[in-house]
């Protein structure tokens, strides 16, 4: 049995992640640890385990194996290296840190202790989008030169979002830096890594951070992508596009299907869109993928590369943000 410790219930998903874990026989959560003492101690009575208030204690306990990294993303570097350093495997909602240097911090514990490490990419397991990946990939599309990217909801406009979800220091931003982080992995993963990016981000609420962004990207192949991202449009529907010199595709929206189009799709007297019916089969949940890698050696797609790939993308958009500018991924990190 995994023995497992939930680290912070501050981010929204962490209750979610807590009963992924019980609702398994091998896994199971045998502790809590909160930044909020009194936050920790009443989830901790929720999940019938005990509380932790001090976190070295908790990393100190060899009946702890795992931990599951729910805190706010400005103290995940600190969290995440103690984690490892204690010999603890480790999962991760995203943002992986607020910066590469801190990311690669984490990535050089983890890798010198020999845990096992996952970061939450849901959108990377869906089926839709692995069909993306594979025409992408296979050339089905000809050349892209075209991306879009839009992961929107109503948390800001609609007051449901917790309040310190706009916290600029805790977060390190606002819709981009969570919601905005789907549609940053996203593109860098189909597309590979940018050379450049410039964003315009806004603000509709009296929040602190945007609630009202995108970011441009372009690619060494000239291809450009549009990730965008907000708080404050509750009837935005999913979509991904992808525009290539050979073939268009077209995921999500309104009808919430997938739909190709181009010669190599359709027949000289059949022209238009066709919606696909036949889609990869999903990866395991990223929880799920934690778990069984730990346990039975299989593979983890979410990993640290991965974390750090994002974080770059978003230094690089909040950067260019900030300063009103065309960042150049070639500068980061000097």
């Amino acid at each position: 049995m995994l023995k497992v410790a939930m680290l912070s219930g501050w981010h929204v998903h962490a209750k979610g992640y807590a009963r992924e874990i019980n609702v398994r026989t091998d896994a199971k959560v045998t502790a809590v640890w909160d930044e909020i003492p009194d936050r920790g101690d009443a989830w901790a009575k929720e999940l019938a385990c005990p509380f932790h208030a001090d976190l070295d204690g908790l990393l100190a306990d060899p009946g702890i194996d795992a931990v599951a990294v729910c805190a706010p993303t400005n103290v995940h570097e600190d969290v995440m290296v103690r984690a490892a350093q204690a010999g603890k495997h480790i999962f991760t909602e995203k943002v992986m840190a607020l910066t590469v240097k801190e990311c690669r911090r984490i990535a050089d514990a983890v890798t010198k202790a020999g845990v096992k490490f996952c970061i939450s990419l849901p959108h990377r397991a869906a089926p839709q989008n692995l069909f993306a990946k594979r025409l992408i990939e296979d050339g089905l599309l000809g050349q892209v030169t075209t991306l879009r990217v839009r992961n929107a909801h109503g948390g800001a406009s609609d007051k449901w979002l917790p309040a310190h979800f706009y916290d600029p220091v805790q977060c390190g931003g606002g819709a981009m830096m969570d919601l905005g982080a789907h549609v940053m992995y996203l593109t860098r993963w189909l597309l590979g890594r940018p050379v450049r990016a410039t964003s315009l981000f806004n603000r509709f609420t009296d929040h602190p951070v945007e609630d009202n962004a995108i970011t441009l990207f372009e690619f060494p192949g000239k291809a450009i992508a549009m990730a965008e991202t907000s708080f404050v449009t509750p009837f935005s529907p999913y979509g991904l596009e992808v525009y290539g010199t050979e073939g268009s595709l077209f995921v999500g929206g309104p009808e919430n299907n997938v739909r190709v189009t181009g010669p190599k799709f359709t027949a000289s007297d059949c022209k238009g869109w066709l919606t696909v019916g036949n889609l990869p089969k999903p990866l395991p949940a990223a929880i799920a993928q934690w778990i069984d890698g730990i346990c039975n050696n299989t593979p983890i797609h979410f990993g640290l590369e991965e974390g750090i790939d994002l974080t770059e993308m978003m230094e690089a958009a909040y950067l260019s943000a900030g300063e009103k500018r065309t960042v150049e991924f070639a500068e980061l990190g000097k």
